[in-house]
Parts: structure tokens; sequence; C-alpha cells
């Protein structure tokens, strides 16, 4: 088995990581080695030096990668050569004195509260299987704020209609309960319904499935959202992602606290949550500007 076959297994078994990520770490690698190759049929990546993956930053941003995707792809090689001297194959970490490019901060996109609710109060979905399937998909992302790829994860079981409740297993199979508000349960219960009475069983006991009872896809759910999101906001972005930037987002400015967005949002640490405190600030800066006589 290869250094980089052993690696993907450590990152499946031990470190738990989603076949997505797992992916996108061979995808990573895959194309430092060609990087690699480019410079001599010798360049080994064990034998990798400091010079070699600055190289490979300057080629990327040459290439006009954002620093985003530079950052994440070194990030992967971090992974990599940590696993590569705790297993004693290398000595030396050639990321040591590796410096990055800084990371331009993004401010996340979101949906506006108005639009949000027009969506959910006034358009019409439809009464059939379809119609409703997708309202429920909609609001379960906006007022839960799951990833996508967990709410085609989610099973039947992990819907608790009487404790209004949802069980959510996130990245590196982490699981978490998010509370669904109780307007909520009449739509998941008329879903169930029209779910059960026409469409065959799932396969594997999936909360969204298709019309022929298959897990619902990725491409769908993606694709469900951008159509509805269209009808009622101009932002650019119409992602699954894009509600769970609004869930944040609204959860704060209305005086939600930071540690339980974290929890809510099953983030690892709070660095990564802090990001939706620039739209609380600019709620402040409309209320100061309003409120203050001299503003």
């Amino acid at each position: 088995m290869s250094h980089k076959e052993s690696f993907l297994q450590y990152l499946k078994i031990e470190k738990r990581y989603s076949p997505h990520t797992v992916r996108s770490y061979l995808n990573d690698l895959d194309q430092f080695h060609s990087f690699l190759s480019s410079l001599g049929p010798d360049e080994d990546p064990v034998a990798v030096t400091s010079h070699d993956i600055r190289a490979w930053i300057v080629s990327m941003i040459d290439n006009d990668y954002s620093t985003v995707s530079v950052h994440r792809k070194i990030s992967c090689l971090r992974v990599f050569y940590r696993y590569l001297r705790k297993e004693g194959i290398i000595k030396s970490d050639p990321l040591e004195k590796v410096v990055l490019p800084k990371r331009k901060k993004t401010i996340p996109v979101f949906v506006e509260e108005a639009a949000m609710n027009n969506l959910l109060d006034n358009y019409v979905f439809g009464e059939d299987f379809a119609g409703i399937r997708n309202r429920t998909i909609i609001e379960m992302l906006y007022l839960t704020g799951m990833r996508r790829s967990e709410l085609t994860g989610l099973l039947s079981i992990d819907v608790d209609l009487s404790e209004g409740s949802v069980k959510v297993t996130g990245k590196r199979n982490k699981q978490r309960i998010i509370p669904v508000i109780k307007s909520f349960i009449p739509h998941l219960e008329e879903y169930i319904r029209v779910r059960d009475e026409s469409v065959p069983k799932s396969n594997g006991g999936w909360f969204f499935i298709t019309e022929k009872g298959n897990k619902l896809y990725d491409k769908y759910v993606y694709n469900t959202v951008n159509s509805y999101l269209a009808m009622v906001t101009t932002i650019e972005k119409k992602s699954p992602h894009i509600l769970r930037h609004t869930f944040a987002t609204h959860m704060l400015n209305h005086g939600a606290d930071l540690n339980s967005i974290k929890e809510l949002l099953g983030h690892a640490n709070l660095s990564a949550t802090q990001v939706y405190t620039h739209n609380t600030f600019e709620k402040l800066k409309k209320v100061y500007k309003q409120a203050h006589p001299r503003a």
C-alpha cells in the first residue's frame, strides 16, 4: 500500500472524515503530485522540501487560484505530512516554515428576513408530494441551519415530532440535536403523511426521498433551493449553504449568543461561528444611526 493510500485509509477510519472530504484530499494530493512531476521525474513526495511547497503556492497563485483554495490545499498537505511524521516515514515537516498568502476576509451572504417570510408565507409550492417536499426542504434548511449533506443524510428515525427535535449527523460522524419550532411540526407531519401515501417505502429509511423512494441527491436539493430563492432575492449565490448563513445571521440578529449558534451549526470551534458577527454589527450601526441624536 502506498503512503497516499494508507493516508486515505487513516482519514476514513481514524479521523472519520466524510467521503466528500476524503475525495477532496485525494484530488489535492494528486494535483500536488502532478506539480512535483512537472519539476522532474525524480521528485518524491516523501523527499519534498519547503521550497517545493512554496513553488506550488506560487504556481497556484499564478494560475488564479483564490487564497481560500490555496489555504485549503495546503491544509491537506499539512495533515498528510503530519501523518507521515507520526508514522516515522519522514523526520521533519516540510510545511513548518511555509508562510501562506494572507486570506481575504469574506462576509457570509444571506437572505433578508422579509424575503424569507415572503417565500414561506406567500409562495405556493404545490399540494402534491414534490411541492410539499420542496417546501419542507427549504424550511428544514432555514429553521435548523443544517448542511446539505446533513439534510440528505437524515433518516426517518432522526426526526422526533413528539420531542420537536432533529438528530443530525455532521462532519466526522459527530451527532447533534437541533430543536424545531412548533409551527414547523404540522408541516413535517403533512410531508410524512403524503410521502408514505404516495411514494414507495424508502430503501434505506431516508427522511427525504425521490418519487421512486430513493435517497434524495445533493444536486436536487441545490436546484430546489436555487430556483425558489431566485423568486425572492437577487443575491448572486442561492445555494443550500446560503440558508445556513441566513439561519445563523437571523438568529444572531434576534439575540442568540455565539456559543448557542456554534452548537446548533455543529462548528468544531468558535472561530468558525464568529464570521457571522459582522451582520449583528451592521444592525447595531443601523440602530445607532437612527437613535443617536448626533448620528
